[in-house]
């Protein structure tokens, strides 16, 4: 889908883009033809000037340069081409204020999942991440990143799809788990489990020594960003519905890795019980 994007190049709106395709000018590959574009030649200029610099970035395997220019809601034209490159993230943390730490990260590259745990191996992260250009996040932008940043006192290079705009402009709203269920994922065990009991597994791990607690955060943390490749897919193919190349583009389901960690039902009905 990038390649066939338009709304990156200055001056060319959703209106434009699609009086591009229909003048049956369906990508901006360096053998492509403006001349026949019913627009000025200003316009014409900057889109064979964009077009060649779009070539160039994505041979290079430069996101960041279509990140900048795309809207955030329409980032997910990012995701066919750097796919490889992408990785799926979500952290855990004590709580929101500045005092607040991380206690686990979750990565997942549509292959392979890994977890860090703090007082374990969360300085591991810093090398990890580095094997990525694009991270794939539910709110990270305003979370995530910042608290990642803040915490290790480092900036992430990385360009980022935050699926919350995206699925806000398709009509998701709500949260996370809001989003899951609207979509027909089911968490089944960790059914009701958040953030906030996130904290309280934490605290039951490193105050009362119980590894159950520990294995049912991880359990939680691995299980978003598994179905953030669920949500991402969905999301991308909801929207290319409204171009020309569905048929072309769609992208299939994916196939949901086991998630290494159990919940324990046990641990959580007694947290339940005692905090709420």
């Amino acid at each position: 889908m990038l390649i066939n994007t338009f709304i990156h190049i200055p001056g060319i709106g959703p209106v434009t883009e699609k009086k591009i395709w229909r003048s049956n000018i369906f990508n901006w590959k360096a053998d492509t033809n403006f001349s026949g574009l019913n627009l000025s030649a200003s316009k014409i200029k900057d889109i064979k000037t964009f077009a060649a610099a779009s070539n160039q970035h994505l041979e290079n395997n430069n996101p960041g340069f279509f990140e900048a220019l795309l809207p955030s809601n329409q980032h997910f034209r990012l995701f066919p081409e750097f796919r490889p490159f992408c990785a799926y993230l979500d952290i855990e943390t004590t709580g929101l204020s500045s005092g607040s730490h991380i206690t686990t990260i979750a990565l997942y590259n549509g292959r392979q999942i890994t977890y860090y745990v703090h007082g374990k191996n969360l300085d591991q992260f810093l090398d990890d991440i580095q094997n990525y250009s694009v991270l794939i996040t539910y709110n990270g932008r305003s979370f995530d990143i910042p608290f990642i940043e803040g915490y290790f006192n480092i900036t992430l290079p990385h360009a980022q799809i935050d699926l919350r705009y995206i699925l806000k402009h398709l009509g998701f709203k709500g949260g996370l788990k809001k989003c899951e269920k609207a979509l027909n994922i089911d968490r089944q065990d960790l059914e009701g489990v958040d953030g906030y009991f996130a904290v309280l597994l934490w605290n039951e791990y490193t105050r009362n020594g119980n590894p159950k607690a520990l294995e049912t955060l991880l359990a939680y943390n691995i299980e978003d960003v598994i179905n953030l490749e669920t949500l991402m897919i969905e999301a991308y193919n909801l929207n290319i519905r409204k171009t020309p190349f569905y048929a072309s583009h769609e992208i299939k389901k994916p196939t949901q890795p086991e998630n290494p960690f159990k919940a324990d039902l046990k641990t959580i009905d007694r947290l339940k019980y005692r905090y709420y």
